[in-house]
């Protein structure tokens, strides 16, 4: 309306502020007819007033600009409304890595050297411009645990450099910046029917050949000795089939949970892993 100079139909214009507006005159509706009006802005000098006001806006066209802007930061949101919390904004974009061994990498074009100190870990928030070396394998692990304990677990990975990323906090974040690399992915996560939905539908889908499922050579001494029958029993009717899975590894792997009639969960590889 501004723009053009013109009015709206008032269909289009159904909501509490557009009634808080009219009430206060900042707005006016025109009747046409029985069921047809339209609302058309009174004073532009008074709108802009009672926005900047009532809103916080100081410029209404820098704020539709910037309101649509997926990258609208806080400050963004105080410059032009006066209102950090103008919209669900996240601040705390990325993921976290870790490491028991330093892994070479670059940042914002600079050298780095992934290599937290136990009981830490390191987060990526411009994950944009962080680039694995080539030789380094991404482990993506499901379970918050052994992304804890990834030291318990080094035999797991001694035929690969590992660079190990966690699942959570869930967000796209992770799933964009394994898409934007060239770094194979090695996905580990519980032992069941739930785990592998996980992988086939949140990296598999997206990464293709380059993504691979985690079955240790220990998978079946561990099922047996360990296993949760009733964790199987509860999935069951969930189970994908053996002749879908789009790897060997993977298809044995159902074929063994079927066998035994049980499921492993991954947190038995942090201090059971050797047997």
């Amino acid at each position: 309306m501004l723009v053009n100079s013109t009015s709206l139909p008032a269909s289009a214009l159904k909501h509490a502020t557009v009634q808080k507006m009219l009430d206060d005159a900042v707005l006016q509706r025109k009747q046409f007819g029985k069921t047809k009006a339209e609302i058309f802005i009174v004073n532009t000098e008074a709108l802009h007033a009672y926005l900047q006001n009532h809103f916080g806006i100081e410029n209404i066209h820098a704020y539709i600009e910037k309101y649509g802007d997926e990258n609208l930061t806080r400050s963004d949101a105080v410059a032009i409304a006066g209102n950090s919390k103008l919209r669900s904004i996240r601040t705390f974009k990325g993921f976290l890595v870790n490491s028991y061994q330093p892994v070479k990498a670059m940042l914002n074009g600079k050298e780095l050297f992934v290599n937290p100190l136990e009981g830490s870990y390191t987060f990526i928030s411009n994950y944009a411009s962080f680039i694995p070396d080539e030789a380094v394998n991404i482990v993506g692990i499901e379970n918050p645990e052994n992304f804890n304990y990834i030291r318990q677990q080094q035999h797991l990975f001694s035929h690969i450099k590992p660079l190990f990323v966690s699942r959570y906090p869930q967000s796209h974040d992770l799933i964009r910046w394994l898409q934007g690399i060239s770094n194979p992915y090695l996905h580990f996560g519980d032992l069941d029917f739930e785990g592998i939905h996980i992988y086939l539908h949140e990296y598999k889908k997206y990464l293709a050949e380059r993504a691979e499922f985690l079955v240790p050579a220990s998978t079946e001494v561990l099922l047996q000795k360990h296993g949760n029958r009733a964790l199987y029993n509860s999935q069951l009717s969930h189970a994908p089939s053996q002749l879908t899975m789009p790897e060997k590894p993977l298809a044995h792997l159902v074929q063994l949970l079927h066998q035994h009639k049980k499921v492993l969960e991954q947190e038995v590889f942090i201090s059971r892993g050797k047997e």
